[in-house]
């Protein structure tokens, strides 16, 4: 339950971040100014007692719930046998069958595999990896508004400049960026998005870097960071079409749509498309770091032997809490526990927005649902309020994340065992933020 008995932060918080002051870069920056002491099923305590609901499961990466029972037993027992053997000198049996499931569970019927990694950032750099020892071509494709890492070539991907680029050039070779068919945003309206969004990526593609010369084109089936835009309907079609008449394999990166988050096992579903590569990473591990590549047989066994790999990759201990994480899901009935929390925020959301001007748009799919906030009939970016709201929350005990390229969107990736009164008490206090603005 949420029960805030400090000010926030509170005092031992304030002493953390002292401490963290003396010892940790500047760079690394929170949102929150609380130090947590325990989490689990949508409630976070802090060190000083406060509680409070949590609606952004750490980004999407404790979707089954902080300290899932399964993953917590798998993940220890794992501890007490041996925590690590690289997989590149010996082999486990936890590997294997992690990938035998996101084998089984991605789209398509075709042969697959799957190589695992510690991060979203190190699945997408070796996704690129891969479509390019198996095509002979070098140009990657992205969109605006994408986020896709942080690494030098992730980085590179990504489309927002602050935080993630400023200052960190130069970027990578041959990755080329197209517009994305941003409903809300597209300059003509939104019936209008899918077509002419398609009609500047083919333009792109096709004349301006050469097909032939194109080895993946990479996209979020839902875009996270830029604000959970979902594409035009029949855009990603059109796309998915485009790269297979031109031989050009499309990776989903599904770091932070995949997993149930978006009511299906991979937001792709929703698109009726079969990516030739996913990309998962975040609720993959439920807490751990893992992350993964998986994709067409043929493709995945391009690379050479010794090509593909870390040190870390695929971890025994992560490994036992993923497969924790797939019975988990499919114990609970997760998947359709997303789509129930997608109709109550989509609800709640709409409810809210009818009581004021400053939200312009409602989109998502499953339990990840976002509210963009603007000033006036323009639909300028209302990056004030989303601050505004932000702060009121976390004083009053929910903890919320923003997110989008002009940084108005506030973003709801609750846990997906989060009790419906906790979520609506939630989204209550987010209705009493707004009404205050």
């Amino acid at each position: 339950m949420r029960r805030v008995v400090t000010a926030i932060p509170g005092p031992r918080s304030i002493e953390l971040a002292a401490r963290r002051a003396a010892a940790v870069p500047a760079g690394l920056a929170s949102s929150s100014p609380v130090y947590a002491d325990r989490a689990a099923d949508g409630v976070l305590v802090d060190v000083d007692g406060n509680s409070f609901i949590d609606l952004g499961s750490g980004i999407a990466v404790t979707t089954v719930g902080n300290g899932a029972p399964r993953v917590v037993e798998r993940a220890a027992a794992q501890l007490g046998r041996f925590t690590h053997t690289c997989f590149l000198v010996n082999g486990y049996e936890s590997y294997v069958e992690v990938c035998e499931t996101l084998n089984r569970l991605t789209p398509g019927s075709h042969a697959k595999r799957t190589a695992l990694f510690n991060t979203g950032s190190e699945a997408v750099e070796n996704a690129v990896k891969y479509a390019r020892a198996a095509t002979g071509r070098p140009a990657v494709v992205v969109f605006d508004h994408a986020f896709h890492g942080r690494s030098l070539l992730t980085m590179s991907m990504t489309a927002k400049n602050m935080p993630y680029k400023n200052g960190f050039g130069p970027f990578a070779p041959e990755v080329y960026r197209v517009p994305m068919a941003y409903p809300y945003r597209w300059p003509s309206g939104s019936e209008h998005a899918a077509a002419e969004a398609f009609a500047q990526f083919r333009l792109v593609v096709d004349t301006q870097i050469g097909a032939g010369s194109v080895a993946a084109v990479v996209v979020e089936p839902i875009q996270g960071e830029g604000g959970f835009i979902v594409p035009a309907p029949g855009f990603l079609r059109q796309v998915a079409d485009f790269c297979a008449e031109r031989g050009i394999l499309l990776v989903a990166d599904e770091v932070q749509t995949g997993i149930a988050r978006t009511g299906n096992w991979f937001a792709s579903e929703h698109e009726g498309i079969v990516p030739d590569l996913i990309t998962t990473a975040k609720g993959l591990g439920g807490g751990l770091p893992l992350a993964a590549v998986t994709g067409r047989a043929d493709v995945m066994d391009a690379a050479h032997a010794g090509g593909i790999g870390g040190t870390y990759s695929g971890n025994p201990v992560a490994c036992e809490a993923a497969l924790g994480v797939f019975e988990t899901i499919e114990s609970q009935g997760l998947l359709a526990r997303a789509r129930r929390i997608g109709e109550m925020l989509q609800a709640e959301l709409t409810a809210i927005a009818a009581d004021t001007n400053i939200i312009g748009d409602i989109r998502g799919r499953g339990a990840m649902i976002a509210a963009e906030f603007v000033t006036g009939a323009d639909k300028a970016p209302n990056r004030d309020a989303v601050a505004e709201i932000v702060r009121y929350a976390q004083a009053n005990g929910v903890l919320t994340l923003t997110a989008g390229t002009f940084g108005n969107v506030l973003r709801f990736l609750p846990p997906l065992t989060i009790s419906d009164d906790l979520l609506l008490e939630g989204l209550g206090v987010i209705r009493d933020a707004v009404a205050r603005i």
